[in-house]
């Protein structure tokens, strides 16, 4: 049978979550988006027969993220037409993504899980509750620690952040020096950020906050991910402390599309 691209928004949701329940963490933003932000959300799936081969997230026209066998994603990629991507992709996949984009950046990265009941909570300093007036010391934090992939963000994307998700961090010496965040959602959440101001680490804030975070999560769901750059070394044991362990690995890049 021929493999053919269809839009999950033209009648074809229901092979979608029959798709995605197959690995719901596998799945985590095409779920989270199409269900909380579809107004910016488009998802596309390769099907043969009623048979669904992979799937295709893009959001915001920026985020892209590929699913499925090497046949499915080369199918997906001709369907994107981003000049500029954070491009998400299973590893086997990277010569594919090459023939279409140029990567600014790219690494390995691992989707690390944590189910109810299986936590570790270490908490050594208590985080605090962070709001909108503690935008600019987040975005400096966050944008020292990573600046490949955080320098470009800005006070008032962080103060929306800062308003909309729950985000906690640790002050010593009169400032602001570790944060995490998350957004808290019932079937489960991402923490999406943590860093550390570098004079102020191994000292096991990174842990205590994740810790927290944590236990705000588990408030609310039973499950709690997080992703992490595969050598950063000090991340990963911060997290692996707490009782999170490697789920799934995938290729990431910040990309633009090759010319003509």
């Amino acid at each position: 049978m021929t493999l053919k691209v269809v839009s999950v928004a033209d009648g074809f949701e229901s092979l979608f979550w029959n798709y995605v329940n197959r690995d719901l963490l596998d799945h985590y933003f095409f779920v989270l988006d199409w269900t909380q932000r579809r107004e910016e959300t488009k998802i596309l799936l390769v099907v043969e027969d009623e048979r669904v081969m992979g799937a295709c997230l893009l959001y915001a026209d920026v985020i892209v993220q590929l699913r499925g066998s090497r046949q499915a994603v080369k199918l997906l990629l001709d369907h994107v037409d981003l000049e500029r991507v954070e491009l998400q992709a299973p590893l086997d996949c990277e010569d594919i993504i090459l023939t279409k984009y140029k990567p600014l950046f790219r690494y390995e990265l691992v989707l690390m899980r944590l189910m109810k009941g299986e936590e570790n909570i270490q908490i050594t300093t208590v985080p605090v509750r962070l709001g909108p007036d503690d935008a600019a010391d987040v975005v400096a934090i966050m944008r020292k620690a990573d600046p490949e992939w955080w320098g470009e963000l800005t006070e008032e994307m962080q103060r929306k952040s800062l308003e909309t998700r729950f985000w906690l961090g640790i002050r010593q010496d009169g400032k602001l020096v570790s944060i995490g965040g998350t957004r808290l959602v019932d079937s489960g959440s991402n923490i999406n950020a943590v860093a550390t101001d570098e004079h102020y680490r191994s000292r096991g804030y990174a842990t205590s906050t994740v810790s927290a975070l944590v236990q705000e999560i588990f408030k609310h769901s039973q499950t709690a991910l997080i992703h992490v750059v595969k050598g950063n070394a000090p991340a990963v044991c911060a997290y692996a402390k707490v009782g999170f362990r490697p789920y799934k690995h995938y290729l990431v890049m910040r990309a633009e599309k090759k010319k003509s």
